[in-house]
């Protein structure tokens, strides 16, 4: 096929490295299987399916409109030489459908594909970006269990995506493939305007390996947001809202963590020393974690649960997540103790201040999405506060932190009220009977 994009995209590609991407993206893609027994085992009986499908519905509906101008929101700057839109979003009508990915082209005798400076195909990047849209926006739900609409749901899992995900993506990792984006490291973004450039990088680039403000600033925020205007569940602060499957909530965590090796190595996309390093300090954080959390535990309980060993997993893996290509595993235990900890005193903030974050989005992905981001500026090897460098990246991430709080509050708040009139919530009478049956027509568990 004749392609219309500059032959500067096209390329040869390693296949060591391609192959590793396209299995990183399988196992990015099982989290969200996992994350469904995750929340599912620690709903109510009576809520479980419908927990279950909001993670499929959003499988379904932002891996649709991922391939149709998700993509194109995210990346198509770098690969068309379009300029972005003021460093916020690319034209979502550049690579529409998505294509164009497929073109090749005859470059010195050979056939090259499009690559867009990457060692493997653009296309497989694509796959690989697809996966974290899906779990960043199933995340969300959690903070909402067992009382929201599932059509009402879908219905938000496409504008979110469209008007937070995709352009905080862009903003964050568009220079992945020779864009651009405010929140990068480049001669237009945040760091540079206040550390300066050379050679039109910043001096001080932004750190985020693999998502703490795309994916868990974004997602704890945005079920922040949302618990608060939905309301919380019926009986909130008098009723006491126990999992019902423990083992599910235990099964959901190990597909979690084995996923998360997709997630973060699958981030350095290549094969090579750096992804090794990514391993390392990926197991190391969220073992910390999981000490860090049952410690807590044991001084404020007196016992160290299942669930809590389960959640301390999710929150190391939160928060190396940004840090883990940056880190030593010495600083990954650091900031993985540190993280199982901070979420395991946070969880108990909605009782304090009266929102009915079901799940505990907040305290797990933001709490730990908000201490990796910026713990990385002090634990960062040669650039940390703590770890041979200065203030500035601490200052960097501190702000990076700051601007993906208030685009995805203010952005989710525009949203929730918006999509009001399609109502978000089931009736009362239908929620304390079991929004399973009120919703889907099923129940879990036929019991004779």
């Amino acid at each position: 096929m004749v392609s219309a994009l500059p032959e500067s995209v096209f390329g040869e590609f390693d296949t060591g490295d391609t192959a590793w991407v396209i299995t990183a993206a399988a196992l990015v893609l099982l989290m969200t299987p996992g994350l469904a027994f995750f929340y599912g085992g620690l709903s109510r009986g009576k809520s479980v399916l419908n927990m279950m499908m909001m993670s499929f519905g959003a499988l379904a509906t932002v891996s649709v409109i991922y391939v149709l101008w998700g993509f194109s929101m995210s990346f198509s700057d770098g690969i068309t030489g379009n300029s972005d839109i003021g460093g916020i979003f690319a034209n979502p009508f550049a690579l529409f459908g998505s294509d164009q990915l497929m073109n090749t082209a005859t470059i010195d005798g050979k056939e090259a594909v499009v690559t867009a400076g990457l060692s493997i195909p653009a296309v497989v990047f694509l796959g690989f970006q697809l996966t974290f849209a899906v779990i960043t926006v199933a995340l969300i739900s959690g903070a909402v269990a067992e009382r929201v609409k599932f059509s009402t749901w879908l219905v938000f899992t496409v504008v979110w995506a469209t008007i937070v995900y995709f352009p905080l993506a862009h903003m964050v990792w568009g220079g992945l493939v020779g864009g651009g984006g405010i929140m990068g490291g480049g001669e237009d973004g945040f760091a540079a305007w206040m550390f300066g450039t050379t050679d039109g990088e910043a001096n001080v680039a932004p750190i985020d390996f693999a998502g703490g403000t795309v994916v868990h600033i974004n997602a704890g925020m945005a079920g922040l947001v949302l618990a608060l205007i939905v309301g919380a569940r019926v009986g909130f602060g008098k009723t006491a809202y126990r999992p019902h499957n423990i083992p599910f909530v235990m099964l959901g965590a190990a597909l979690l963590w084995f996923g998360w090796f997709g997630f973060n190595v699958g981030s350095e996309l290549a094969a090579d020393l750096t992804a090794g390093k990514v391993w390392v300090n990926t197991t190391a954080a969220t073992a910390a974690a999981i000490i860090g959390w049952l410690a807590v535990e044991l001084i404020r309980d007196k016992h160290a649960t299942s669930v809590g060993a389960a959640s301390g997993i999710v929150a190391g893996l939160v928060a190396i997540t940004p840090a883990c290509g940056n880190l030593t595993p010495v600083g990954s235990l650091i900031l993985g103790v540190i993280a199982g900890a901070l979420a395991a005193l946070a969880i108990g903030l909605k009782n304090k201040f009266g929102y009915d974050d079901s799940l505990d989005v907040v305290g797990v992905h933001l709490v730990a999405g908000l201490w990796g981001t910026i713990g990385v500026g002090l634990l960062a090897q040669d650039t940390g506060l703590f770890w041979g460098g200065d203030y500035k990246q601490v200052v960097v991430q501190i702000v990076i932190a700051l601007f993906a709080l208030a685009f995805t509050g203010i952005l989710t708040t525009i949203i929730a009220f918006a999509l009001k009139p399609l109502g978000w919530r089931v009736d009362a009478d239908e929620e304390k009977s079991g929004i399973d049956e009120a919703e889907h027509a099923e129940t879990a568990y036929e019991l004779a």
